[in-house]
């Protein structure tokens, strides 16, 4: 008996309504953070795609002063573009299903199966793009790896006298990206920063960092005039950050319109050692295997408060 059988796209039409799939693709966002707060560019039509970067700027000259300026000639500069390759790389997952789960015409399989697609890829892309979690050879450095060239990495209580100097202070986060010539637009934090933050006072006693909103508000904290999100997902990883602030109009991200779908009858679904979790055919199973493809960029254009590209990044990071 074969064990890589599989029910096509084709087969499984019925399985797969188009409506669901671009919901997916209008669901994903919101459960990725780097989406969230990152520039979205339009929808992928092949693998690759070249975004322009300004590596050289333009200066200009004052004309001679004195008798004469009026006629006197005009210094020429230039201005030059290189750039970055967005790459879209597949991105999957696999959901299985019990087919006593199937055969009940009364349950929405879709109503079930959706959250834990699009929650699956959102915090797969919010790993790699924060750490290289299982990220592809073709996309750039995560971000950290990038802020840690830059020099934009500081410990926690590394920066002054307490926390509030760690992120405010003159060494603090938030100005090593100033020093790069960037204003952090978001932060994005773990969990466990909120009692951090709601512990942090002043000489007074009173808490330094209040909430901006109600509960309602989708930020409901903020960092020097920007928004902090505390990710549930577990994308934010407190072992290696607490805290990763940056000018998130600098990433972009681009998905592809189309996710890819096979229904798998006989196979085996197996953990990272290799250790069989699931025999397909012998328990009466089937698997789901959803693919997004997509990719992200950082561009590094030239500014003039750094103007060394190996000293700067657009984020910086608070580790414990």
């Amino acid at each position: 008996m074969p064990y890589n059988s599989i029910i096509s796209r084709t087969d499984a039409a019925d399985l797969i309504p188009t409506e669901t799939s671009q919901e997916i693709i209008k669901e994903i966002p919101q459960s990725s953070v780097v989406m969230q707060f990152g520039r979205p560019l339009p929808n992928l039509s092949r693998k690759q795609r070249r975004v322009p970067v300004m590596s050289l700027l333009a200066t200009a000259y004052f004309v001679a002063p004195g008798a004469g300026a009026e006629t006197d000639r005009k210094q020429t500069t230039e201005a030059n573009w290189g750039g970055v390759d967005l790459v879209a790389e597949e991105l999957a997952v696999i959901v299985p299903i019990p087919e006593a789960v199937l055969d009940d015409a009364d349950y929405d399989i879709w109503g079930e199966v959706k959250p834990s697609l699009v929650e699956a890829f959102g915090i797969a892309f919010d790993q790699a793009v924060f750490y290289g979690t299982n990220a592809p050879n073709s996309w750039p450095d995560d971000l950290l790896t990038q802020a840690t060239a830059a020099g934009n990495v500081l410990a926690l209580g590394a920066g002054g006298i307490d926390l509030y100097d760690d992120l405010l202070g003159e060494s603090g986060v938030i100005s090593k990206l100033e020093a790069d010539g960037y204003m952090p637009s978001g932060h994005v934090a773990a969990t466990s920063m909120r009692g951090k933050l709601r512990g942090t006072r002043d000489a007074q006693g009173q808490p330094i960092f209040k909430p901006s909103g109600g509960n309602g508000a989708k930020f409901a904290y903020e960092l020097d005039g920007a928004p902090i999100a505390f990710p549930s997902n577990g994308a934010v990883a407190p072992a290696t950050s607490l805290l990763i602030s940056g000018d998130w109009s600098r990433l972009r991200y681009a998905l592809r319109q189309d996710i890819t779908y096979k229904v798998l009858t006989e196979a085996v679904i197996q953990d990272g050692s290799g250790a069989i979790v699931y025999n397909l055919a012998q328990q009466d199973m089937v698997a789901l295997r959803a693919v997004l493809r997509l990719g992200w960029v950082l561009p590094n254009p030239v500014n003039r408060i750094e103007p060394t590209a190996a000293n700067r990044c657009a984020f910086a990071f608070l580790t414990p």
